[in-house]
């Protein structure tokens, strides 16, 4: 099926950016998925080029284009290369918006020129140990004493947790008030009683630094808090939809990838005197990927048209992330097999999409999660 989403416009931008990661990206991954972390220079070449923040206003060094295909483009270029570890959508479609919607004047000027040039790294702090999808189960607390808060608590599962410099972190500045005791504070590198963790070894995304983080004591001006104190929780609830749809767009080109590589396979590949594709078995196999990556690929794309027009639902983010991201694991799963002994071998990039994307069906909140989501809406009949 022919997608619509694209104008040459963006197409150019692909262009140049898969020329970008091409020479900036491709021969080094091996050694960052060695090295568990990408390198800062990546991120200041990345931003030289305007390939961070895109939306960000031109008086704070962006190219001020609000055009979420642009953040689209990125996201399927990466995994089309495999590319796991430069957390570019992470800092530019999930943290920087933050500050461009909810940052006072002064914290845009202080903070997002660096985060446009890749001189300084975003992350988002939410997954404690004893709080993942539940964010109402978050116990780091941050108290105020007149003109800071004091933060004491620990994350996990922090994504850019070992470069990132500015960490948007949800504590609880009122630990009576339930979901309306949430607020979110910038903490940035060097502010002492802040420390970093273990980088967590993963089964997949080597590449991607993921970190313990602590807080003891940790003294957060006042004029870090973004947005009002208590509505945290609010903020949150209003950013994670975007977040959900850049798995599932994430989702969609991933199994696109797989799907893509298993074909080529079965087309070379022979098996008792015959290619692969000879195999009726092999060709129902190949139809059924093909129909679902088609029909993931319309869903995203439909969902993107209505995050440009301000539709999109916190329930249909939900199903096009639960979905796709189920989608995408049946879909490495049956290449995987397709592949025989050779899909299993970390050399074949079919056995990465496997590893690399179960994630997907985690973070961002469990499927389970969306499920429920979901269920509830129609429960209630809003």
């Amino acid at each position: 099926m022919q997608r619509r989403l694209f104008e040459p416009e963006h197409e150019a931008f692909r262009a140049a950016f898969r020329t970008f990661a091409e020479r900036e990206i491709v021969p080094h991954h091996a050694q960052w998925e060695k090295d568990g972390r990408v390198t800062r220079a990546l991120w200041e070449a990345a931003g030289a080029q305007g390939f961070l923040c895109m939306d960000v206003p031109e008086e704070y060094g962006g190219s001020g284009v609000e055009d979420f295909r642009y953040n689209v483009v990125i996201t399927e270029e990466l995994v089309r290369i495999g590319a796991n570890g430069p957390g570019f959508p992470l800092h530019t479609d999930i943290v920087v918006p933050y500050l461009t919607r909810i940052a006072s004047a002064e914290q845009k000027r202080r903070w997002l020129p660096d985060l446009v040039a890749g001189r300084r790294i975003g992350a988002i702090a939410m997954s404690e140990p004893s709080a993942g999808s539940d964010l109402q189960g978050i116990r780091t607390t941050a108290i105020r004493q007149g003109d800071h808060y004091v933060v004491n608590g620990q994350k996990t599962f922090i994504s850019n947790g070992i470069l990132g410099d500015l960490i948007v972190t949800v504590a609880r500045t009122d630990p009576t008030a339930g979901h309306k005791g949430i607020s979110l504070l910038v903490i940035e590198e060097g502010m002492e009683g802040f420390e970093r963790g273990r980088q967590l070894e993963k089964i997949g995304q080597h590449a991607q630094d993921t970190a313990e983080l602590f807080f003891r004591d940790v003294k957060v001006p006042v004029a870090n808090l973004l947005g009002q104190e208590g509505q945290g929780f609010v903020y949150l609830m209003e950013n994670l939809p975007v977040e959900r749809l850049i798995i599932a767009i994430g989702s969609v080109a991933s199994a696109a990838t797989a799907l893509d590589l298993t074909v080529r396979y079965c087309r070379e590949r022979e098996a008792f005197g015959k290619k692969l594709t000879a195999l009726q078995h092999v060709r129902f196999e190949l139809a059924e990927m093909a129909t679902e990556v088609s029909i993931g690929q319309a869903y995203v794309d439909r969902c993107t048209e209505e995050l440009a027009r301000g539709t999109l639902s916190t329930e249909t983010a939900s199903m096009a992330k639960w979905w796709c991201s189920d989608m995408a694991q049946r879909v490495a799963d049956r290449g995987l097999q397709l592949f025989g002994g050779y899909g299993y071998m970390k050399e074949y990039q079919i056995s990465r999409i496997f590893a690399d994307h179960r994630v997907s069906r985690i973070y961002g909140g469990a499927n389970e999660i969306m499920k429920e989501i979901i269920g509830r809406r129609l429960a209630s009949g809003d």
